[in-house]
């Protein structure tokens, strides 16, 4: 199998990953922009259909049916498993000759921010590549409906030049950071965005309800954003239930959204595109850590106490 890279050595290698699925527009106007500068080698290793919200879930008992895509200007897969088995299998050599430079997750319909990344497969696309030794990046497009239209991917796309232009030119001088990976939120009105904001993973959350119900047609079904945009146009869903008369039905709902300030959620939302460095570990805050010092000891000790 021929890489475009074998010969065009002088440009560096992208691989474009997803979990709204290959044929995404999100996706596909990623790809579109990062092709029509001539630049870049793109490969593209995505999932064959949505996989939203599965977050760092992988496939392991059974192989992975893979198939060629044509997508103009570059080299596709479309891969029958999840975000990061896709973002895996496409920095393996298993399936490329190569491995890419930089890997791309996105571009999702509707912000991945806050407690909204450890749910996002868009994110786990980035991380997993991360978890490879591969430089990544995961982006995302806060969709609102009635209000963002396609064309706003392609911008959303030509906003994040910038950045993966300095992330290349930090990797050919081998001064890009190993231990961490970005997370890049773009705003609604991305048009007339305020300027890139370097923030931090904050704490916001749309806390989810469960409603009994009596079909699977009752309430509407789930969207692909995280951010639950009840605006939003409906994905098609994964699974269809099984209806019986054993089975109950509960559906999810939105009960209420929390944000905290001075962090992705709250600038995303004042017009930023907002640049977040993530981790792979997520350690427990300072307060908690001092707390189980002598919690443990204590729990221990009393636990051999009343054995006696």
């Amino acid at each position: 199998m021929e890489n475009c890279s074998v010969c065009s050595c002088d440009r560096p290698t992208l691989m474009v990953t997803n979990d709204d699925g290959i044929d995404a527009p999100g996706l596909r106007a990623l790809v579109q922009v990062l092709v029509s500068t001539g630049r870049y080698n793109v490969l593209v290793c995505a999932p064959d259909s949505e996989k939203s919200a599965v977050s760092h879930s992988i496939t392991w008992r059974h192989p992975l049916a893979v198939k060629q895509v044509q997508i103009d200007g570059a080299t596709a897969f479309a891969v029958a498993g999840t975000p990061a088995d896709s973002a895996s299998l496409g920095v393996s050599k298993a399936l490329f000759p190569t491995v890419p430079d930089l890997v791309l997750s996105g571009i999702n319909m509707g912000s991945n921010c806050g407690y909204h990344i450890v749910y996002s497969g868009t994110v786990a696309g980035a991380r997993e590549a991360f978890f490879n030794g591969v430089p990544s990046v995961s982006i995302s497009y806060d969709w609102v409906g009635g209000v963002s239209c396609n064309e706003d991917y392609k911008l959303s796309a030509e906003a994040c030049l910038p950045i993966i232009n300095a992330i290349l030119v930090d990797i050919k001088n081998q001064s890009y950071p190993q231990r961490c990976f970005l997370n890049i939120d773009l705003p609604v009105n991305v048009a007339n965005h305020k300027g890139y904001k370097l923030t931090k993973q904050g704490k916001s959350i749309f806390q989810m309800g469960w409603r009994q119900v009596t079909s699977d047609k009752q309430g509407g079904k789930m969207l692909s954003t995280m951010t639950m945009d009840t605006n939003s146009p409906a994905s098609t869903e994964i699974e269809t239930p099984v209806i019986s008369a054993e089975n109950l039905l509960f559906k999810r709902e939105l009960l209420a959204a929390f944000m905290d300030e001075g962090t992705d959620y709250q600038y995303v939302k004042e017009g930023y595109i907002t640049v977040t460095p993530l981790g792979a570990l997520s350690p427990a805050e300072v307060d908690c850590q001092d707390y189980f010092k002598d919690w443990l000891l204590r729990a221990t000790e009393h636990c051999s106490s009343s054995a006696l």
